[in-house]
């Protein structure tokens, strides 16, 4: 019954999210793992991009992070729910919709997982341009914000089509 109302698509979708959710757990160990090995050091470090371990326990780019732990498991119920809400979306979506909604689901997976597991979100991928510094993220944070900008996108040529349709 559930996954005839996932679509006629299933296993394509689910196949994506856990793709999504794969890729950023093995890299997220992979790098947790280097990060004990090289004793917290950096471990990659260039002109453009540094990868250091960091622990967000926050949501986005660390914004709202806690050190009370009521707090830390309010917004990880909030988190939770609006999972829940973007699966519903992304049942109830097609196209292009769908896969971006699966995207973002997939990462946020993957990030509220970690926010079980390791009370704390492993972010390591630093982008700067001399000495500014971009927000540290990870795998999964990269797929939620492609995400959304294909949302955004989506939304900008659907209100368009539907203004050039009330013109004619």
């Amino acid at each position: 019954m559930i996954i005839k109302s996932l679509g006629k698509n299933f296993l394509i979708n689910f196949l994506l999210i856990l793709i999504i959710f794969l890729l950023d757990r093995f890299s997220k160990i992979y790098v947790i793992y280097l990060d004990k090995k090289l004793f917290g050091s950096e471990i990659f470090s260039s002109k453009f991009l540094n990868i250091q371990l960091i622990w967000n326990e926050g949501i986005a780019f660390g914004l709202f992070s806690f050190n009370e732990k009521k707090l830390y498991d309010i917004l990880s119920i909030l988190i939770l729910i609006i999972i829940f809400i973007i699966l519903i979306m992304a049942i109830k979506s097609e196209g292009l919709k769908k896969y971006t909604l699966l995207m973002i689901l997939g990462g946020a997976i993957g990030n509220f997982s970690d926010r079980i597991f390791y009370k704390a979100v492993p972010d390591f991928i630093d982008f700067h341009l001399g000495s500014f510094h971009w927000f540290i993220f990870n795998v999964a944070d990269i797929f939620i914000t492609i995400g959304v900008i294909f949302m955004i996108l989506l939304e900008f040529i659907g209100n368009n089509k539907d203004k050039d349709n009330e013109k004619i």
